[in-house]
């Protein structure tokens, strides 16, 4: 595994988890820019988001870098942004904006299949050259008939709130599936093994 220092472009709990049981060496960063962006694909939507996301953070953590009198970047780092929607019948489903929106996204998953899609970009900077990567991952996903009680009851533990698709796989959300096809991780938040074979072709080649 490379050893190189990574920043995270994200404030995910989830993804922060993914790479600390993967075992790198990473600090949190996250991203200040904004998400609102014109209907796209949704490959194209996390692929251009996951780049705002770690441009932001690198050019923003270069400038302050520059500006300090001892530098605190290490001389070779990655910073990696992400971003996840669930997609339906072509429609994007990011996070919920409350809890109607949360309500009507589960009831239109019930019974259904559909896709995760998690956008990367991986900017690995080396003194002040910079080389990037973006690529995206995609997990179709099938819900059991979810009921209205179902809902109901997994809405009042407000763990859809701040999840695209208003579940997590990787809680009580995970009762509604039937089963999956692609990367659970990638439905979690962050493609771990595409992620570990990208960065390691990135950084050999420099």
């Amino acid at each position: 595994m490379t050893n190189i220092k990574i920043i995270l472009a994200s404030g995910s709990p989830r993804r922060k988890e993914l790479l600390a049981q993967a075992g790198y060496d990473f600090d949190v960063c996250p991203s200040l820019s904004e998400e609102d962006l014109e209907v796209m694909a949704p490959s194209e939507y996390v692929m251009l988001l996951a780049k705002m996301k770690a441009d932001e953070v690198c050019n923003r953590l270069i400038a302050e870098d520059v500006g300090r009198r001892v530098k605190k970047l290490p001389e070779r780092f990655v910073v990696l942004g992400a971003d996840t929607v669930v997609s339906l019948n072509g429609r994007i489903l990011g996070k919920p904006y409350d809890y109607d929106d949360a309500y009507n996204t589960l009831n239109s998953l019930s019974d259904q299949t559909h896709q995760v899609y998690t956008g990367v970009c991986l900017i690995y900077v080396e003194g002040r050259a910079k080389t990037s990567s973006s690529f995206f991952e995609k997990t179709d996903v099938t819900f059991y008939p979810v009921s209205h009680e179902e809902i109901i009851q997994y809405l009042a533990t407000n763990e859809p709130f701040d999840k695209a698709g208003s579940y997590g796989i990787q809680g009580k959300g995970g009762l509604f599936v039937k089963g999956i096809e692609g990367d659970y991780n990638n439905v979690v938040g962050l493609p771990l093994a595409r992620v570990y074979h990208e960065l390691e072709e990135l950084v050999s080649e420099k």
